[in-house]
Protein backbone atom coordinates (compact mmCIF):
# COMPACT_ATOMS: atom_id res chain seq x y z
CA UNK A 1 0.00 0.00 0.00
CA UNK A 2 1.52 3.37 -1.02
CA UNK A 3 1.58 6.46 1.17
CA UNK A 4 -1.48 8.02 -0.47
CA UNK A 5 -3.52 4.85 0.02
CA UNK A 6 -2.49 4.77 3.68
CA UNK A 7 -3.51 8.40 4.02
CA UNK A 8 -6.93 7.70 2.49
CA UNK A 9 -7.43 4.74 4.84
CA UNK A 10 -6.54 6.79 7.92
CA UNK A 11 -8.82 9.63 6.81
CA UNK A 12 -11.70 7.16 6.39
CA UNK A 13 -11.10 5.47 9.76
CA UNK A 14 -10.88 8.76 11.66
CA UNK A 15 -13.57 10.54 9.64
CA UNK A 16 -11.20 13.40 8.82
CA UNK A 17 -10.92 15.34 5.52
CA UNK A 18 -8.24 13.70 3.37
CA UNK A 19 -6.99 17.09 2.10
CA UNK A 20 -6.46 18.28 5.66
CA UNK A 21 -4.58 15.09 6.58
CA UNK A 22 -2.49 15.39 3.42
CA UNK A 23 -1.32 18.83 4.51
CA UNK A 24 -0.55 17.55 8.02
CA UNK A 25 1.39 14.59 6.61
CA UNK A 26 3.43 16.86 4.35
CA UNK A 27 4.37 19.02 7.31
CA UNK A 28 5.32 15.92 9.32
CA UNK A 29 7.47 14.65 6.44
CA UNK A 30 9.23 18.01 6.27
CA UNK A 31 10.12 17.80 9.98
CA UNK A 32 11.37 14.22 9.56
CA UNK A 33 13.44 15.17 6.49
CA UNK A 34 15.14 18.04 8.35
CA UNK A 35 15.89 15.69 11.25
CA UNK A 36 17.28 13.05 8.90
CA UNK A 37 19.45 15.46 6.93
CA UNK A 38 20.38 17.62 9.93
CA UNK A 39 19.50 20.85 8.18
CA UNK A 40 17.83 24.08 9.29
CA UNK A 41 15.65 26.48 7.36
CA UNK A 42 12.38 26.06 5.52
CA UNK A 43 11.67 22.71 3.88
CA UNK A 44 8.72 21.99 1.63
CA UNK A 45 7.67 18.37 1.11
CA UNK A 46 4.70 17.44 -1.07
CA UNK A 47 2.87 14.19 -1.54
CA UNK A 48 2.80 13.36 -5.23
CA UNK A 49 1.08 10.23 -6.49
CA UNK A 50 2.81 10.57 -9.90
CA UNK A 51 6.18 9.53 -8.43
CA UNK A 52 7.04 6.02 -7.23
CA UNK A 53 7.81 6.90 -3.59
CA UNK A 54 4.79 9.17 -3.33
CA UNK A 55 6.71 12.21 -2.06
CA UNK A 56 8.89 15.03 -3.44
CA UNK A 57 10.90 17.85 -1.90
CA UNK A 58 11.14 21.32 -3.34
CA UNK A 59 14.83 22.14 -3.97
CA UNK A 60 16.08 25.59 -4.92
CA UNK A 61 17.95 25.91 -8.20
CA UNK A 62 21.38 27.52 -7.55
CA UNK A 63 24.57 28.22 -9.45
CA UNK A 64 26.71 26.61 -6.75
CA UNK A 65 25.32 23.90 -4.48
CA UNK A 66 26.24 24.54 -0.84
CA UNK A 67 23.49 22.49 0.80
CA UNK A 68 22.60 19.42 -1.32
CA UNK A 69 19.67 18.56 0.93
CA UNK A 70 17.89 21.79 -0.01
CA UNK A 71 19.55 22.88 -3.28
CA UNK A 72 20.05 21.56 -6.79
CA UNK A 73 22.52 22.69 -9.45
CA UNK A 74 21.25 24.39 -12.60
CA UNK A 75 22.56 21.68 -14.95
CA UNK A 76 20.82 18.86 -13.06
CA UNK A 77 17.69 20.98 -12.61
CA UNK A 78 17.38 21.37 -16.38
CA UNK A 79 17.23 17.58 -16.72
CA UNK A 80 13.99 17.84 -14.76
CA UNK A 81 12.82 21.03 -16.43
CA UNK A 82 14.61 22.39 -19.49
CA UNK A 83 13.43 25.92 -18.69
CA UNK A 84 14.69 25.93 -15.10
CA UNK A 85 16.44 29.10 -13.94
CA UNK A 86 18.47 30.01 -10.85
CA UNK A 87 16.02 30.89 -8.06
CA UNK A 88 13.37 28.43 -9.26
CA UNK A 89 12.26 25.44 -7.18
CA UNK A 90 12.32 21.93 -8.61
CA UNK A 91 10.41 18.95 -7.23
CA UNK A 92 12.82 16.10 -6.50
CA UNK A 93 11.59 12.64 -5.54
CA UNK A 94 12.43 11.43 -2.03
CA UNK A 95 11.76 8.15 -0.23
CA UNK A 96 10.35 8.64 3.30
CA UNK A 97 11.37 5.06 4.14
CA UNK A 98 15.10 5.93 4.17
CA UNK A 99 14.82 8.75 6.70
CA UNK A 100 16.27 6.45 9.35
CA UNK A 101 15.01 5.29 12.76
CA UNK A 102 15.33 8.62 14.61
CA UNK A 103 13.71 10.53 11.76
CA UNK A 104 11.01 7.89 11.42
CA UNK A 105 10.23 8.19 15.14
CA UNK A 106 10.08 11.96 14.79
CA UNK A 107 7.80 11.53 11.79
CA UNK A 108 5.41 9.30 13.73
CA UNK A 109 5.35 11.64 16.71
CA UNK A 110 4.68 14.69 14.58
CA UNK A 111 2.07 12.87 12.53
CA UNK A 112 0.29 11.66 15.68
CA UNK A 113 0.28 15.22 17.00
CA UNK A 114 -1.12 16.43 13.69
CA UNK A 115 -3.84 13.79 13.86
CA UNK A 116 -4.79 14.94 17.36
CA UNK A 117 -4.84 18.56 16.23
CA UNK A 118 -7.00 17.67 13.23
CA UNK A 119 -9.41 15.74 15.43
CA UNK A 120 -9.59 18.63 17.92
CA UNK A 121 -10.37 21.02 15.07
CA UNK A 122 -13.00 18.61 13.87
CA UNK A 123 -14.50 18.55 17.37
CA UNK A 124 -14.54 22.35 17.51
CA UNK A 125 -16.11 22.65 14.05
CA UNK A 126 -18.71 19.99 14.83
CA UNK A 127 -19.79 21.29 18.21
CA UNK A 128 -19.47 25.04 17.64
CA UNK A 129 -22.70 24.74 15.62
CA UNK A 130 -24.33 22.73 18.41
CA UNK A 131 -23.74 25.17 21.28
CA UNK A 132 -27.19 25.99 22.65
CA UNK A 133 -28.70 22.83 21.18
CA UNK A 134 -29.68 19.40 22.51
CA UNK A 135 -27.76 16.30 21.45
CA UNK A 136 -28.18 12.61 22.17
CA UNK A 137 -25.29 10.58 23.56
CA UNK A 138 -24.22 7.45 25.40
CA UNK A 139 -22.54 7.46 28.79
CA UNK A 140 -19.02 6.10 28.30
CA UNK A 141 -17.19 6.52 31.62
CA UNK A 142 -16.51 8.65 34.67
CA UNK A 143 -13.44 10.79 35.12
CA UNK A 144 -13.11 12.05 38.69
CA UNK A 145 -16.38 13.91 39.36
CA UNK A 146 -17.27 14.34 35.67
CA UNK A 147 -19.29 12.04 33.43
CA UNK A 148 -18.07 11.58 29.86
CA UNK A 149 -20.69 11.02 27.19
CA UNK A 150 -20.01 9.77 23.66
CA UNK A 151 -21.67 12.07 21.09
CA UNK A 152 -20.96 11.61 17.37
CA UNK A 153 -17.81 9.60 18.22
CA UNK A 154 -16.56 12.49 20.38
CA UNK A 155 -16.48 12.64 24.18
CA UNK A 156 -18.49 15.41 25.80
CA UNK A 157 -17.92 16.33 29.45
CA UNK A 158 -20.74 16.61 31.96
CA UNK A 159 -19.14 18.35 34.99
CA UNK A 160 -20.45 17.72 38.49
CA UNK A 161 -22.16 21.13 38.64
CA UNK A 162 -24.12 20.33 35.46
CA UNK A 163 -25.29 16.90 36.58
CA UNK A 164 -28.64 16.03 38.13
CA UNK A 165 -28.54 14.17 41.42
CA UNK A 166 -31.35 11.81 40.47
CA UNK A 167 -29.60 10.62 37.28
CA UNK A 168 -27.66 7.34 37.47
CA UNK A 169 -25.28 7.89 34.51
CA UNK A 170 -24.86 4.15 34.04
CA UNK A 171 -22.33 3.06 31.39
CA UNK A 172 -23.95 2.79 27.92
CA UNK A 173 -27.06 4.63 29.14
CA UNK A 174 -28.47 6.91 26.45
CA UNK A 175 -29.51 10.42 27.37
CA UNK A 176 -29.91 13.89 25.93
CA UNK A 177 -27.69 16.84 26.83
CA UNK A 178 -27.67 20.59 26.39
CA UNK A 179 -24.38 21.81 24.86
CA UNK A 180 -23.23 24.76 26.97
CA UNK A 181 -19.89 25.83 25.50
CA UNK A 182 -16.55 24.77 24.05
CA UNK A 183 -13.48 25.43 26.19
CA UNK A 184 -9.91 25.76 24.89
CA UNK A 185 -7.65 23.91 27.34
CA UNK A 186 -3.98 22.85 27.34
CA UNK A 187 -5.17 19.41 26.25
CA UNK A 188 -7.24 20.75 23.37
CA UNK A 189 -10.88 21.63 22.90
CA UNK A 190 -13.32 20.43 25.56
CA UNK A 191 -17.09 20.33 25.01
CA UNK A 192 -19.08 21.11 28.17
CA UNK A 193 -22.68 19.92 28.39
CA UNK A 194 -25.47 20.11 30.97
CA UNK A 195 -28.37 18.05 32.22
CA UNK A 196 -29.46 20.66 34.77
CA UNK A 197 -29.73 23.82 32.64
CA UNK A 198 -33.27 25.25 32.18
CA UNK A 199 -32.63 25.45 28.44
CA UNK A 200 -32.48 21.65 28.25
CA UNK A 201 -36.17 21.60 29.15
CA UNK A 202 -36.88 24.49 26.77
CA UNK A 203 -35.17 22.71 23.87
CA UNK A 204 -36.83 19.37 24.61
CA UNK A 205 -40.21 21.09 24.41
CA UNK A 206 -39.25 22.63 21.08
CA UNK A 207 -38.35 19.17 19.79
CA UNK A 208 -41.49 17.44 21.05
CA UNK A 209 -44.12 20.13 20.41
CA UNK A 210 -44.58 21.08 16.72
CA UNK A 211 -46.55 24.20 17.67
CA UNK A 212 -43.49 25.53 19.52
CA UNK A 213 -41.15 24.66 16.66
CA UNK A 214 -43.51 26.47 14.27
CA UNK A 215 -43.72 29.56 16.49
CA UNK A 216 -47.47 29.23 17.11
CA UNK A 217 -46.84 28.52 20.80
CA UNK A 218 -44.06 30.41 22.57
CA UNK A 219 -42.23 29.55 25.79
CA UNK A 220 -42.15 32.76 27.85
CA UNK A 221 -40.25 31.57 30.93
CA UNK A 222 -38.86 28.43 32.55
CA UNK A 223 -38.14 27.73 36.22
CA UNK A 224 -36.46 24.47 37.04
CA UNK A 225 -35.25 22.50 40.03
CA UNK A 226 -33.45 19.71 38.14
CA UNK A 227 -34.58 16.19 38.88
CA UNK A 228 -37.48 17.38 41.03
CA UNK A 229 -39.93 19.81 39.45
CA UNK A 230 -40.21 22.52 36.81
CA UNK A 231 -42.69 25.14 35.71
CA UNK A 232 -43.00 26.43 32.16
CA UNK A 233 -45.11 29.43 31.10
CA UNK A 234 -46.41 29.36 27.52
CA UNK A 235 -48.59 31.54 25.30
CA UNK A 236 -50.37 30.90 22.02
CA UNK A 237 -50.06 33.33 19.11
CA UNK A 238 -53.16 31.80 17.55
CA UNK A 239 -56.42 32.02 19.52
CA UNK A 240 -57.51 28.72 17.98
CA UNK A 241 -54.53 26.89 19.54
CA UNK A 242 -54.43 25.95 23.23
CA UNK A 243 -50.85 26.59 24.39
CA UNK A 244 -50.99 24.36 27.47
CA UNK A 245 -52.83 21.57 25.65
CA UNK A 246 -50.31 21.61 22.81
CA UNK A 247 -47.42 21.12 25.24
CA UNK A 248 -49.15 18.42 27.25
CA UNK A 249 -50.33 16.56 24.16
CA UNK A 250 -53.12 14.01 23.78
CA UNK A 251 -53.52 12.19 27.10
CA UNK A 252 -50.27 13.81 28.24
CA UNK A 253 -48.21 11.99 25.60
CA UNK A 254 -45.89 14.88 24.69
CA UNK A 255 -45.02 16.01 28.19
CA UNK A 256 -44.61 12.38 29.26
CA UNK A 257 -41.80 11.89 26.72
CA UNK A 258 -39.93 14.82 28.28
CA UNK A 259 -40.59 13.68 31.86
CA UNK A 260 -39.26 10.23 30.92
CA UNK A 261 -36.07 11.88 29.67
CA UNK A 262 -35.71 14.03 32.82
CA UNK A 263 -36.94 11.31 35.18
CA UNK A 264 -38.31 11.70 37.81
CA UNK A 265 -38.77 15.45 37.25
CA UNK A 266 -42.39 16.66 37.22
CA UNK A 267 -43.29 19.46 34.80
CA UNK A 268 -46.12 21.99 35.22
CA UNK A 269 -47.21 23.81 32.07
CA UNK A 270 -49.06 27.05 32.88
CA UNK A 271 -50.50 29.83 30.69
CA UNK A 272 -48.47 33.02 30.62
CA UNK A 273 -50.34 36.27 31.29
CA UNK A 274 -49.20 39.82 30.65
CA UNK A 275 -51.04 41.04 33.75
CA UNK A 276 -48.80 40.14 36.75
CA UNK A 277 -51.69 39.29 39.07
CA UNK A 278 -53.09 36.68 36.70
CA UNK A 279 -49.63 35.33 35.90
CA UNK A 280 -48.92 34.75 39.60
CA UNK A 281 -52.26 32.95 39.99
CA UNK A 282 -51.39 30.72 37.02
CA UNK A 283 -47.88 30.09 38.30
CA UNK A 284 -49.10 28.90 41.71
CA UNK A 285 -51.21 26.20 40.07
CA UNK A 286 -52.43 23.68 41.06
CA UNK A 287 -53.18 25.69 44.23
CA UNK A 288 -56.21 28.01 44.22
CA UNK A 289 -55.83 31.69 45.11
CA UNK A 290 -58.39 33.79 46.99
CA UNK A 291 -56.80 37.22 46.64
CA UNK A 292 -53.54 39.01 45.86
CA UNK A 293 -52.24 42.34 47.10
CA UNK A 294 -49.58 43.72 44.73
CA UNK A 295 -46.67 46.03 45.48
CA UNK A 296 -45.58 47.18 42.02
CA UNK A 297 -42.49 49.08 43.21
CA UNK A 298 -41.03 46.12 45.10
CA UNK A 299 -42.43 43.55 42.63
CA UNK A 300 -43.86 41.62 45.55
CA UNK A 301 -47.23 39.92 46.00
CA UNK A 302 -49.10 39.08 49.22
CA UNK A 303 -51.18 36.01 48.31
CA UNK A 304 -54.04 34.58 50.35
CA UNK A 305 -55.15 31.00 49.68
CA UNK A 306 -57.85 28.81 51.24
CA UNK A 307 -56.78 27.12 54.47
CA UNK A 308 -56.94 23.72 52.77
CA UNK A 309 -54.68 24.93 49.94
CA UNK A 310 -51.77 26.37 51.94
CA UNK A 311 -49.51 23.30 51.84
CA UNK A 312 -50.26 22.82 48.14
CA UNK A 313 -49.50 26.47 47.34
CA UNK A 314 -46.21 26.40 49.23
CA UNK A 315 -45.25 22.92 48.11
CA UNK A 316 -42.85 20.45 49.67
CA UNK A 317 -39.97 22.39 51.14
CA UNK A 318 -41.43 25.59 49.63
CA UNK A 319 -40.84 24.26 46.11
CA UNK A 320 -44.12 25.36 44.48
CA UNK A 321 -43.95 28.98 45.62
CA UNK A 322 -40.21 29.11 44.93
CA UNK A 323 -40.67 27.98 41.33
CA UNK A 324 -43.64 30.33 40.86
CA UNK A 325 -41.52 33.25 42.08
CA UNK A 326 -38.74 32.38 39.63
CA UNK A 327 -41.18 31.86 36.79
CA UNK A 328 -42.88 35.23 37.28
CA UNK A 329 -39.86 37.14 38.60
CA UNK A 330 -42.00 38.36 41.51
CA UNK A 331 -41.46 37.90 45.22
CA UNK A 332 -44.44 35.88 46.50
CA UNK A 333 -45.52 35.80 50.14
CA UNK A 334 -48.29 33.26 50.87
CA UNK A 335 -50.77 33.16 53.75
CA UNK A 336 -53.82 31.00 54.44
CA UNK A 337 -57.15 32.71 55.12
CA UNK A 338 -56.81 32.05 58.85
CA UNK A 339 -53.23 33.33 58.93
CA UNK A 340 -54.25 36.49 57.08
CA UNK A 341 -57.08 37.12 59.59
CA UNK A 342 -54.74 36.60 62.55
CA UNK A 343 -52.12 38.93 61.04
CA UNK A 344 -54.76 41.59 60.47
CA UNK A 345 -56.06 41.26 64.01
CA UNK A 346 -52.51 41.46 65.34
CA UNK A 347 -51.90 44.70 63.45
CA UNK A 348 -55.16 46.23 64.69
CA UNK A 349 -54.26 45.29 68.27
CA UNK A 350 -50.80 46.77 67.92
CA UNK A 351 -52.18 50.01 66.47
CA UNK A 352 -54.71 50.20 69.33
CA UNK A 353 -51.96 49.89 71.93
CA UNK A 354 -49.92 52.60 70.27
Amino acid sequence: MDIMQQLQQIATERELPVDELKLELEQALAVAYKKYKGVAGDVTVRLDKTVKTGAVIEKEVVGEVLEPSLQIGLEIARKHNAEAQVGDFIAVEIDPNIFGRIAATTFKQVLQQKFHEAERRKMHDQFSELVGEVVSGQVSRREESSVLVQVNRMEVELPKREQVGTDDYRPNERLRLYILRIEDTSRGWKVIASRSHPNLLRKLLELEVPEIADGVVEIMSVAREPGQRSKVAVISRDERVDAVGSCVGPRGSRIQVIMDELRPEKIDIVPWAEEPRQFIINALSPAKVNSIKMNMEERSAYVIVPDTQLSLAIGRGGQNVRLAARLTDWKIDIRSEQQAIEEKQGKVAAEGQS
